[in-house]
């Protein structure tokens, strides 16, 4: 065999594993951007807020008395939202600021998540959260409580601070290993992740 010959034969061999080898599949493509799941997930937040709240608090929740439930939303819809200067910081509404900061804060961090994780930007999973915070003050709290500055403001501000940073963590997550990532996302979004194991597409 000529020496060119040999050469050629043995570039040859050494390239086969490489040819043959299969290259690695390429990455999945990102969904299309989607309001649906996070409308349904808002419904489902909202909804079980209210039942929740209903238990732990019957009294100041209960819908059985229909005229002092009416007079509420009359009171909601033809005065201002609540607002007093004299208290303190996130007792605005004379809540607890437990309530305030955290719960307002963590409810709205759910609705900016959601809307964060189906593909949409900063600006439009803010004013998501904050459509979802007038419908639970105008639609879902109305019937026993006048709506809140307090609330209107911080639910989605704070939602949309405390949900950027698990919305960041949620996504660096997936540069871990796949139980170690599934682990971190089931606390960063214990909801989320169980919605998308029964088939949600974000």
């Amino acid at each position: 065999m000529r020496p060119y010959a040999a050469v050629f034969a043995a570039s040859l061999i050494a390239l086969a594993p490489v040819a043959g080898a299969q290259s690695p599949p390429p990455p999945p493509r990102p969904h299309a951007s989607s309001w649906l799941v996070p409308i349904l997930h808002g419904s489902g937040l909202l909804l079980g807020q209210r039942v929740a709240a209903m238990r732990l608090w019957p009294h100041a929740f209960s819908l059985e008395d229909g005229t002092r439930n009416l007079d509420h939303l009359a009171v909601a819809y033809s005065q201002p939202p609540v607002f007093d200067p004299r208290r303190r910081l996130f007792e605005w509404d004379g809540d607890r600021w437990e309530i305030n900061f955290f719960g307002h804060g963590l409810m709205g961090s759910e609705l900016y998540l959601r809307a964060r994780q189906c593909q949409h930007g900063f600006a439009a999973s803010l004013a998501f959260t904050a459509a979802g915070s007038v419908l639970w003050e105008y639609g879902v709290e109305v019937w026993n409580s006048r709506p809140s500055v307090n609330d209107l403001l911080w639910t989605p501000l704070g939602g949309a601070l405390i949900g950027e940073l698990r919305f960041v963590t949620w996504e660096l997550a997936a540069s871990l290993s796949p139980t170690v990532r599934g682990i971190v996302r089931a606390v960063v979004d214990p909801f989320g992740e169980l919605e998308r194991a029964l088939g949600t597409p974000c």
